[in-house]
């Protein structure tokens, strides 16, 4: 009789992960555990992202490089997506993760929009950044620091079964890549091309804009599939 009335828990936390295809751990059961452990993997990301895009924000105002300006406001917004991942852990919710998951695609999406807009205006009225070496330093940094957030959030999204945050994790991964780009913007225009600047600004754009297709994928489960 106890085995009989305690199945319709069972039963709808099955609902609940009706898309992890049979799998009998994280969001089938959503414990006290794996919020706890989804929050601390959200909150250490915040805090790496974080200082990485502070740093970034002060060198932009040195440098005025529309490339950092495009990877400093991406790494902000990518920063700014724990907070709804944060909650759906909180909440234990697999459909408040789901809804997290999307908020993490149209962030990226916006950061693509603003990016790709203030890199036109460059090009159409051009300005070369200056102090070059805390500009090619801001990148490295966004390269250390995004390929870190992508090993905790990608690790603890495998280790939770949470393609929301597998998807902040290929994201950050690919921004390492963007944020290399910082670099070369700040090589090319040593070597007296300015126009540089802009143009990889552009580029970054086009990436950040692959990397919304790839999150978006991931979180409708097509990634997660494999």
């Amino acid at each position: 009789m106890m085995t009989h009335l305690s199945a319709p828990a069972h039963e709808g936390a099955a609902d609940d992960g009706d898309d992890r295809r049979g799998h009998s751990h994280g969001l089938v059961d959503p414990s006290i555990k794996r919020s706890h452990e989804g929050l601390r993997v959200v909150v250490v990301a915040l805090a790496i992202l974080g200082i990485t895009a502070a740093v970034q924000f002060f060198v932009y105002f040195a440098t005025d490089s529309v490339a950092l300006l495009a990877d400093l406001i991406h790494n902000g917004g990518d920063a700014l997506t724990a907070v709804p991942l944060g909650i759906a852990f909180a909440l234990r919710s697999v459909r408040a993760e789901r809804w997290a998951g999307l908020a993490v695609v149209l962030a990226i999406l916006a950061s693509a929009v603003t990016a790709g807009v203030f890199a036109v205006e460059r090009i159409i009225d051009p300005l070369a950044p200056e102090h070059l070496l805390a500009l090619g330093l801001s990148g490295a940094v966004g390269v250390i620091g995004n390929a870190m957030a992508a090993r905790v959030r990608t690790r603890g999204g495998k280790r939770l079964n949470s393609p929301a945050l597998i998807a902040d994790g290929h994201h950050a991964r690919s921004d390492a890549v963007v944020s290399a780009g910082v670099v070369l913007s700040a090589i090319a225009v040593a070597l007296g091309a300015p126009i540089a600047d802009p143009i990889i600004g552009l580029l970054i754009t086009a990436l950040i804009l692959q990397i919304t297709w790839e999150s978006w994928s991931t979180v409708r489960g097509k990634d997660h599939d494999h």
